[in-house]
């Protein structure tokens, strides 16, 4: 008989998860959709940091960003990446690996339409993770690309999404005394089923 009663009840660790994004949607005073993304450079360097998670679909997870920027071509180089999501308001956190595809079709189209005119023309001023010389030439870029794109403008090319397919997701949840609930769910690539094991804290 399992011990996954309560918060960590249910066959879907995707649904699981939505589910404790919407708590955390309750209860963090911000952005509760925060993850630390963590991604390798060529020489297997590791690198960090924090962006939005806008989807847990079916099967994957999915943010979006730059696709000049280093986390995208360091996701695009290894084809993998991690991250982990922690809500300090409820003392718990979801930690996921898994390989990586580009999101760049209809959805991508769908989201972007989604954002505010303002992040739509930031999307196209900014020269992710490139030197800039100033802010007030980055605000002067903004402002040119506003007027040229108009209050409809388009997706940029180089940016979109990335969905990411787990193999491996683990649900951690705060205990007394340090003892904490620790689930792990494992697959292969390109596996359905999972397998649920129990960690010690």
């Amino acid at each position: 008989m399992s011990d996954r009663t309560g918060k960590f009840a249910g066959e879907d660790p995707f649904e699981l998860a939505r589910a404790w994004l919407a708590e955390a949607e309750a209860s963090e005073p911000n952005d509760p959709n925060a993850i630390a993304l963590s991604t390798v450079d060529a020489t297997g360097m590791p690198n960090a940091r924090m962006v939005l998670l806008k989807d847990i679909e079916d099967d994957a997870f999915v943010f979006y960003t730059n696709y000049g920027s280093v986390k995208a071509q360091e996701i695009e180089s290894a084809g993998a990446a991690a991250f982990v999501m922690h809500w300090k308001s409820l003392r718990r956190q979801i930690r996921v690996r898994g390989f990586v595809t580009r999101e760049d079709g209809l959805k991508a189209d769908e989201y972007y339409k989604s954002r505010s005119l303002k992040s739509r023309i930031g999307a196209w001023a900014s020269r992710q993770s490139e030197p800039l010389g100033s802010r007030a030439s980055l605000m002067a870029d903004a402002a040119r690309l506003g007027l040229e794109k108009g209050l409809n403008p388009d997706r940029p090319p180089f940016w979109g999404g990335f969905r990411i397919t787990p193999i491996e997701i683990e649900f951690w949840a705060d205990g007394d005394y340090r003892l904490h609930d620790r689930f792990r769910w494992t697959r292969l690539k390109g596996e359905k089923s999972w397998n649920i094991s129990r960690l010690n804290p």
